[in-house]
């Protein structure tokens, strides 16, 4: 049928009249009788929907995304398509043609999208109609529509007409008892996906909206807590089908769509949910505390299959329910009533004899009770270790009970602190007291108590010597036991309390070592060895190195040992696994970095054993470079002859990772290694290890003059460019034994491959770098006449350059020339034609125009020192030469106020001045000056004088946003404060985050603080000069700023008047609290 719809829909496109028309008339008959006649099979019915969904959305409206051709159709024939595939949608047909309804209200939606209301006025009168008249199966069809209309056919304006009049008949259905459960989940979802709606206009219509959802909330609010209240019947079994499973999961469904949406209307408008989440806590908090024994029954002891959603995408099942159940609970102790009346119930029991029947130990019950492993998640991480890691370290997508009890216990522990440790170690007691509590109960609280010390650890929070010794004991029980998985928890939860309690447990520390080591080698279960390696981090980082050094080479031998007991393919594959190892060894090696030029020690060899294994892991070889890095930079710091042991014992393992990588076509090998020598060249010794040229050269050479791999060729060239800074002349005095050619050359042939256009410009990205460090190190008089050429070639590549790296590193040929000799660099530039866009072009036209508009993308500290010093002394020349070429200059702004789409933005490019370059070079130079803006509360502005003190950062680099783009304005902060208040005011009241101010990051949700902080501690303090997170892109860099202040003091003022008139009033502003007085 496929076929034939496609052979008519071609003849749509026919330029004949009479073929046209035919071919719209059999679509029309096709569409009628083969999706809507009731005797074709559902299947064929379902895949003429999904035909005419293609179709619709190719060719239906120029509006769509997916459009791609007009197919004329007739208005008769839209209406037609319209009303049947309505019928469809919303039929008296149950069982299987569910499926078909469902595509058909899809396409209705689409349709709608486009049509509704002026092509199709009726639709959504039809529907409303239909859901309180119609069969429960036309009803089902209705809503599912009008699911799909809110959610993508109705634009807001749309929305808002049939709002209200859209939740009153929703609310009919979810408070009639008479209905199906699912059919009422139904109407409760489209209700929670109103939100939505109301979400994206909130910011321009938010008293409106806010009193919409307020008079809307007063009929839900009661209906939703009677929902939460309902309990459920008996839990059937597994072979029961029909009613008993029918009600079970309708019911399931029912309070799950209740609870989502009462975390949507949490998460828009919470300060309306607030004064009732006293009673939505309890509420919640009972029904948990019921649903404990069917859980437990269902997945803890038997393995029921969960996480299953209806054909509706309706979740059913209990696990569903418990999450997020779990989810609103933690929400609403956020909420100030709930938090008031629970701190004031923890006051009156401080001192009491009842602590132990508190609501923080009952909650702990709670959380204990749903963080048990279940018997689903117990097969998984018996078989495959990898899954256990990957739970265990938080970076699964798997969203369970189990993790949400982790981030309850979390949240409480924020808001209670040691308290929350004191409450749960109450109930502790209670489980490894009791004869009837399973290990799986015993496992669940140390879990949650992993957890809770996990998040104190991470804001250095420690707890006291009798929650210590309290917790130690239990862990010590563990570890004794039988049950692996508890075994495993207890040594996890062992390191981490370790680390929590400060002085406390290090007396006890170095016996929990010993017994992770013995488990290492001894324990049968691979769960538990496992867990040992990942606690070692642990260890090593909270016991003194009076302790961990004397068993520096047991723990690296027990690592390595591991790992060779495993299958190299199986290893290679479980990339959680690879981590943990690596992470450990890593830990292992920085207690006495000297470990690795030990003999027999191993530490090195087991390292690249574990990346050759590992080589396609980007993480894994990340941190690879980096152990290998510090491993380097700690022999470097202890002397050349250190460094020279080093290189002994490395260098033939990486030169034999590029042939075993050449002879096996595994790039990733070969590009690790070419990392790893890198890392060890930047860090050499000056001079280099005799012979270490000579041993790297060969395998370079060939490498960099017949690859293409980006990947590999960046760090080859670097390493080139290190042996170069560190020992020019043993790469001067190297011969190629196949060739002839001398060091000197290899490395001209290898910058001239490296220079063609051939070679992307990622790929050559370090070439600049090499080509200028050869040529202050050669110098003119070795290099003789190949400098020309040299430098006529870079000013050729860069006339093509596009990416940034690439071209920041080609202009910095010429400037480091110009530190030294800006006039030379000027008069051989003036003598070189390149071939450009534009036909014949001056040298120094081309390299001029280049470098100035990418001066201000530069980045690294040095690199843009050296700009600013180059182009000063550029400056300086005041050459006739340079005066003459034209260059952009400040961004011109629309004046319009019409929005810019990215279409338009398209049509209309950004436009900027055309101004000289000296002119260019003072605004450059202004830009990279840090200085305050000038304001009139500016004592600087006043004063017109200048003091280095006051000099901050206004951007990341020079390569941060110049003073003409419009983004680098700086933000009215009377405007925010007054959107501020506004916000306020309409919330009045002062519920923390349960005030209606959407917050776009919520800790609380399964994001974990420990990956947010690593990744703004990632970058920016590595050294590279780049920015965190959450810190400034780039820090003061007082040589640069003091170099700048006294440049432009000792420019001739007559030289500043010349181009002051194109500067704008915040540049004349600093030229004028620099050299002082007008300019």
């Amino acid at each position: 049928m496929e076929e034939q719809l496609l052979e008519i829909l071609n003849q749509t496109q026919s330029s004949a009249d009479a073929p046209r028309k035919q071919a719209e008339r059999r679509l029309q008959e096709l569409y009628t009788n083969e999706a809507s006649h009731k005797s074709v099979p559902t299947n064929l019915r379902q895949s003429a929907i999904l035909v005419l969904k293609t179709f619709v959305q190719s060719t239906w409206s120029t509006s769509f995304d997916e459009f791609k051709r007009d197919v004329p159709l007739s208005d008769a024939t839209r209406t037609q398509v319209r009303e049947t595939i309505l019928s469809v949608a919303t039929s008296n047909d149950e069982g299987d043609e569910r499926k078909v309804k469902a595509a058909a209200s899809y396409v209705v939606s689409k349709i709608a999208s486009a049509d509704f209301p002026d092509q199709w006025p009726a639709l959504l009168p039809t529907v409303l109609h239909l859901i309180p008249t119609g069969s429960p199966s036309q009803v089902h069809g209705s809503l599912k529509v009008l699911s799909d209309l809110v959610e993508e056919g109705l634009n807001e304006d749309q929305f808002f007409k049939v709002a209200r009049d859209l939740v009153k008949i929703v609310y009919d259905v979810a408070v009639d008892g008479s209905r199906k459960a699912t059919l009422r989940a139904l109407a409760v979802s489209i209700f929670r996906s109103c939100f939505d709606s109301l979400e994206m206009v909130m910011d321009t219509h938010r008293a409106e909206i806010k009193g919409f959802a307020e008079e809307a909330l007063s009929a839900w609010l009661p209906f939703f807590i009677e929902i939460m209240k309902m309990p459920l019947p008996p839990t059937p079994s597994e072979d029961q089908d029909g009613g008993p499973q029918e009600e079970w999961r309708g019911l399931i469904a029912l309070k799950l769509q209740v609870v989502k949406t009462l975390m949507k209307v949490r998460s828009v408008f919470p300060a309306l949910l607030s004064p009732q989440s006293p009673v939505l806590f309890s509420t919640t908090w009972q029904e948990l505390s019921t649903l404990q024994e069917p859980y437990r029954q269902l997945y803890i002891n038997d393995e029921r299959q969960g996480r299953l959603e209806d054909a509706d995408g309706l979740p059913y099942t209990l696990d569903f329910l418990v999450l997020e159940e779990l989810d609103f609970m933690q929400a609403c102790l956020r909420a100030p009533p709930v938090r008031k009346e629970l701190e004031a119930q923890l006051q009156a029991q401080n001192g009491a004899e009842p602590q132990h029947t508190s609501w923080l130990t009952e909650m702990m019950k709670v959380a204990v009770a749903y963080a048990q492993i279940t018997t689903e998640e117990e097969g998984l991480w018996e078989i495959d270790v990898n899954i256990f890691l990957s739970e265990e370290t938080s970076v699964t997508a798997n969203y369970t009970p189990r993790t949400a009890c982790g981030d309850l216990i979390i949240k409480l522990g924020e808001w209670l602190q040691t308290v929350a440790a004191d409450g749960l170690l109450q109930h502790a007691r209670a489980v490894f007291s009791g004869e009837q509590q399973s290990w799986k109960s015993k496992e669940a609280v140390l879990y949650v108590l992993n957890q809770l010390l996990g998040d104190f650890l991470d804001v250095n929070r420690t707890i006291g010597p009798e929650l210590s010794h309290g917790f130690a004991e239990f862990i010590n029980y563990a570890q004794q036991q039988s049950d692996m998985f508890l075994r495993a928890r207890g040594h996890l939860a062992a390191g981490v309390l370790t680390r929590t309690s400060g002085e406390a447990l290090q007396h006890i520390g170095p016996s929990f070592l010993h017994q992770t080591l013995k488990a290492i080698g001894d324990d049968d279960s691979e769960v538990v060895k496992v867990a040992c390696i990942r606690v070692l981090q642990d260890y090593i980082q909270c016991l003194p190195a009076a302790v961990v050094q004397p068993l520096q080479t047991q723990i690296i031998s027990a690592i390595s040992t591991f790992s060779s007991t495993q299958d190299p393919d199986d290893l290679g594959d479980s990339d959680d696994l690879m981590v943990t190892l690596v992470e450990s060894l890593r830990d292992s090696i920085r207690v006495d970095p000297r470990i690795c030029i030990t003999p027999g020690s191993g530490a090195l060899d087991l390292l690249f054993t574990l990346a050759s294994r590992g080589a396609n892991n980007f993480q894994l070889t990340m941190l690879v470079n980096e152990t290998f890095e510090d491993i380097v930079y700690a022999m470097a710091k202890l002397g050349s002859e250190a460094y020279i042991q080093l290189c002994e014992k490395v260098l033939p393992s990486l030169i034999g990772a590029f042939d075993v990588g050449s002879l096996t076509g595994e790039n990733s090998l070969t590009n690790l290694a070419a990392d790893l020598l890198a890392i060890l060249a930047a860090h050499g010794s000056s001079p280099l290890p005799q012979g270490f040229v000579a041993t790297i050269m060969p395998k370079l050479q060939r490498l960099l003059l017949n690859s293409t791999d980006g990947e590999l060729l960046r760090p080859g060239t670097e390493t080139v460019k290190s042996m170069l800074l560190h020992d020019a002349e043993q790469v001067f005095n190297w011969r190629d034994n196949e060739s002839g050619k001398s060091g000197l050359e290899v490395c001209l042939a290898i910058i001239g491959r490296l220079l063609q256009e051939s070679i992307d410009d990622h790929a050559a990205a370090e070439v600049g770098g090499l080509a200028a460090q050869l040529v202050e190190r050669a110098g003119s008089e070795r290099l003789g006449p190949f400098l020309l050429d040299l430098l006529r070639a870079v000013a050729v590549r860069l006339a093509s350059a596009e990416q940034a790296a690439f071209i920041q590193s080609l202009i910095l040929v010429f400037a480091r020339l110009c530190l030294v000799g800006p006039q030379d660099v000027v008069d051989f530039l003036a003598q070189v034609r390149i071939n450009g866009a534009n036909g014949e072009e001056s040298g120094l036209q081309v390299v001029m125009s280049k470098w100035l508009e990418n001066s201000s993308i530069f980045a690294g500290y040095e690199e843009i020192r050296q700009n600013v010093i180059a182009l000063s002394k550029l400056y300086s020349l005041n050459d006739p030469r340079l005066a003459q070429i034209m260059v952009t200059g400040d961004l011109i702004v629309p004046q319009s106020d019409r929005i810019m789409t990215r279409s338009r933005t398209k049509q209309t490019p950004d436009q900027y001045t055309i101004i000289p370059l000296p002119l260019k070079i003072l605004k450059l130079l202004l830009a990279e000056l840090s200085f305050p803006d000038p304001t009139p509360t500016n004592p600087l502005s006043q004063s017109g004088t200048f003091s280095p003190h006051l000099l901050t950062p206004h951007r990341g680099s020079i390569a941060g946003i110049s003073d003409h783009h419009p983004s680098s304005e700086p933000h009215n902060a009377e405007d925010h404060d007054s959107d501020a208040d506004s916000a306020d005011a309409d919330n009045n009241t002062n519920d923390g985050d349960w005030e209606d101010v959407p917050s776009t990051l919520d800790l609380g949700l399964h994001v974990t603080k420990q990956e947010l902080m690593a990744y703004g501690a990632a970058a920016g303090h590595d050294g590279s000069g780049d920015s965190g997170l959450f810190g400034q892109a780039r820090q003061r860099d007082d040589e640069t700023q003091g170099f700048l202040v006294q440049f432009l003091r000792e420019v001739p003022r007559e030289r500043l008047e010349v181009g002051v008139e194109g500067l704008t009033q915040r540049e004349r502003a600093k030229l004028g609290s620099v050299v002082g007085g007008g300019v």
